[in-house]
């Protein structure tokens, strides 16, 4: 087993990333460790997760009580659902020394992350991320939360983990579907950060579980992400900083909350929140039309959608715009693609635009 590690600096409260084949064997020896010294700990995970990796669960179960979410997905992410995981803790006595260990995508880990940061006013948590998406994006920075019917993570907490395993080989099983999803958290990396990466994911697509560049694709993913969250935590920059990360996400909040939770995986939704963005950034001479079709291509030759399936209301989607955790003052606040590898904020962007935008996409 070799692994690398991404130190994500936040002080005393900084925390390894660790990247590498077999590497989520570290997550027994943890856990056996706290157990040793009197601490509690559980695992929360997903009935997918639960029957792909059986095998793993079993041993993870050996030592510590584990909670199966009532379901997979968006939905799951519920303020009825999160109760459940308020009193399965206390009815295995967790205390302030415990620890709950996320393994999953980005569903539980939000889930697990908020409850063990609302438990007991915050406990440690686990990432143990079983998703590309997970490990290149949602499992870094300590944003955890719930959804609302109001809004995607309307609800939540800024509560950093203790440690992220992230093992490649977790994807084994993961369908095909689920892996292009998180290959858009990996394009929007490229895209605000790094020119090179972009051109990687356009000379190598599609990428698979299996592809030697994977590893390294997710360390360049989680050393970007770590680098904008040590200088931006709670996203409080009035320009730029962490809302960058965000590129994208506006549209695709919306269109999740639009056509409801579940009828597009999140990376999906981003994938069409990104050629949005381009469009959108075209438009406004941030980027050119070159780059636009760029952003396309590459997102086609990982096998995400580049427009909606079927029209969306163009008034519910902006309406569910106007909620998102970006306005600021009234004013929606887009993030924009500044060439490839380059993004900014602003809160300067016409909501005509953005409406010419959707239409383009196909909403209605």
């Amino acid at each position: 087993m070799s692994a690398e590690t991404v130190t994500v600096a936040l002080g005393d409260r900084s925390y390894p990333v660790k990247i590498g084949i077999g590497i989520r064997q570290e997550v027994l020896a943890e856990a056996q460790r706290r157990l040793a010294q009197g601490s509690r700990c559980v695992v929360v995970t997903s009935p997918a997760v639960a029957q792909a990796q059986s095998h793993f669960v079993q041993s993870l179960a050996q030592l510590m009580p584990v909670l199966v979410t009532a379901q997979d997905g968006e939905t799951t992410k519920s303020v009825q659902e999160l109760a459940r995981l308020w009193v399965f803790f206390a009815a295995h006595k967790l205390n302030r020394d415990g620890a709950v260990f996320a393994l999953g995508g980005g569903v539980i880990g939000d889930l697990a992350g908020f409850a063990a940061a609302s438990y007991l006013r915050g406990i440690d948590f686990y990432q143990v991320p079983t998703t590309l998406l997970a490990m290149v994006d949602s499992s870094v920075g300590g944003k955890t939360g719930i959804n609302l019917t109001a809004g995607k993570n309307l609800v939540g907490n800024f509560h950093q983990p203790t440690a992220v395993w992230a093992d490649p080989e977790l994807l084994a099983t993961l369908p095909p579907r689920e892996f292009a999803a998180g290959m858009a958290e990996v394009i929007k990396h490229g895209l605000i950060a790094d020119a090179d990466l972009f051109g990687l994911l356009e000379q190598n697509a599609p990428l698979n579980w299996k592809h030697p560049l994977l590893p390294k694709v997710i360390r360049r993913c989680v050393e970007i992400k770590a680098a904008v969250v040590a200088s931006d935590e709670r996203e409080t920059k009035a320009e730029g900083g962490r809302a960058l990360l965000n590129l994208g996400h506006t549209f695709a909040h919306a269109i999740e909350a639009t056509a409801g939770y579940g009828t597009y995986l999140h990376g999906e939704a981003v994938a069409i929140g990104l050629v949005m963005a381009a469009r959108l950034s075209a438009t406004l001479h941030r980027c050119t039309p070159a780059q636009v079709e760029a952003v396309i291509a590459t997102v086609k030759a990982h096998e995400l959608p580049t427009h909606l399936r079927t029209p969306l209301p163009l008034a519910q989607l902006m309406a569910t715009m106007q909620k998102d955790k970006k306005v600021r003052a009234g004013k929606l606040r887009f993030v924009l693609q500044e060439s490839i590898g380059g993004a900014s904020t602003s809160d300067q962007v016409p909501e005509a635009l953005a409406q010419e935008v959707l239409r383009q996409g196909g909403a209605q």
